[in-house]
């Protein structure tokens, strides 16, 4: 589908009736769930775009009376704070969500892992928990949520580590596999997914698979909230269809002098604008989990770059050495090129770095180091030499 401008949607923030969805799907089969969120090609919304259907039938299909569902409010990407909205503006939706997952995974209990800087929503969601829960008992549908608050560990985004957290350890991630939706939450098949992953799955049930695909491409279907920061005269969240190439972004949200464009957060990657036009906002192109920084001549990418490193290098777990170390060394290696110590060429042998922290890392963390890294300097090396 070609995209000629932005186009803005109103689905996430659309108020809706719970009480009309859950008469829906206590009527349908739980795999008939499972097939109609599959059919939508729904992929997690948190950036990483696992299809959300896929996910719930295996954890549908694991034995035991046992299963999780757990909404990952975490949201410690720099740059992105869209779930912090939709959770304070429709957080019925949410709950919503988790309510369609329980009934297509067979769960009975649910988890909200909230960001800690989140604490202020708590008075806001624990009063529509109330709520929930009472139509819960109405439907005879016997599923239960309890919120967990994080104590602001950017780590604890990984499905793993937020599980260690839930129960009361520190937050480091798993070997994988096993895989949550086999061995996940206190060691029980666990569908885990974003706060907007959940809402759009109380829109695809609402309206239905083939409405959705109707927005989108044929690999990123549907829609997507954008958090928009930076040198933008626009900034804020908006709802926009997923697909649009870069330079329609930035001739919406830019301020005319737009060098280039974060996306993603620090995990992300930099699209410079030479790449605008080429460059697609989604799954066939750079996928993100919200964020989208705008950045203009009068900025220094070197201090994006030096910014994000520093980041990677407080906010790393220290379990696996290629992170603990290599966050380091590319913070280092970087200060030393711009003092003049080490000379262009060194910056070659710390992106090799970066591409062995990829492939050796344990989680996500250490393997996207790499991408805000490589795309920056492949793109501002002169602003990292001089």
């Amino acid at each position: 589908m070609e995209h000629k401008h932005v186009k803005r949607v109103d689905l996430i923030f659309e108020k809706v009736e719970c009480r009309e969805i859950l008469e829906k799907i206590v009527k349908m089969e739980p795999d008939a769930i499972c097939q109609e969120v599959l059919e939508s090609d729904l992929k997690g919304r948190g950036g990483a775009g696992f299809p959300t259907g896929m996910k719930w039938r295996f954890a549908a299909n694991e034995t035991g009376s046992i299963k999780y569902i757990v909404c990952n409010a975490d949201e410690g990407e720099p740059g992105t704070f869209k779930d912090r909205e939709i959770l304070d503006q429709v957080p019925g939706k949410v709950f919503c969500g988790m309510a369609i997952a329980s009934r297509a995974v067979g769960a009975k209990k649910g988890y909200v892992y909230l960001r800690g800087e989140y604490k202020f929503l708590i008075p806001r969601l624990n009063e529509e928990l109330i709520k929930f829960h009472q139509m819960m008992d109405e439907f005879n549908h016997n599923f239960r949520i309890q919120i967990r608050l994080g104590s602001g560990a950017y780590i604890c985004g990984e499905e793993s580590a937020l599980f260690e957290s839930i129960e009361g350890r520190r937050g480091e991630p798993r070997n994988k596999p096993p895989y949550p939706t086999s061995i996940g939450l206190f060691g029980k098949p666990t569908a885990i997914n974003n706060v907007e992953t959940l809402v759009h799955a109380v829109v695809i049930i609402k309206y239905g698979a083939s409405h959705f695909k109707e927005l989108g491409t044929k690999d990123s279907r549907g829609s997507k909230v954008f958090s928009v920061s930076g040198d933008t005269p626009k900034s804020g969240i908006f709802e926009l269809e997923l697909g649009m190439s870069v330079n329609e972004f930035v001739e919406e949200f830019g301020d005319g002098d737009t060098k280039a464009v974060q996306v993603g957060g620090a995990s992300g990657f930099c699209v410079p604008r030479k790449r605008f036009e080429e460059t697609i906002i989604g799954f066939e192109g750079v996928p993100t989990g919200g964020s989208m920084k705008l950045f203009n001549s009068t900025r220094s990418m070197y201090n994006v770059l030096h910014n994000y490193l520093d980041f990677f290098t407080e906010e790393s777990c220290g379990q696996c050495t290629p992170c603990r170390v290599g966050c380091q060394q590319l913070l280092k290696g970087v200060e030393a090129v711009k003092r003049g110590d080490k000379n262009s060429k060194y910056l070659d042998e710390l992106v090799k770095l970066a591409k062995t922290m990829k492939r050796a890392s344990k989680c996500g963390l250490g393997q996207s180091v790499g991408n805000a890294f490589g795309s920056i300097v492949e793109n501002f090396k002169e602003e990292i030499i001089y």
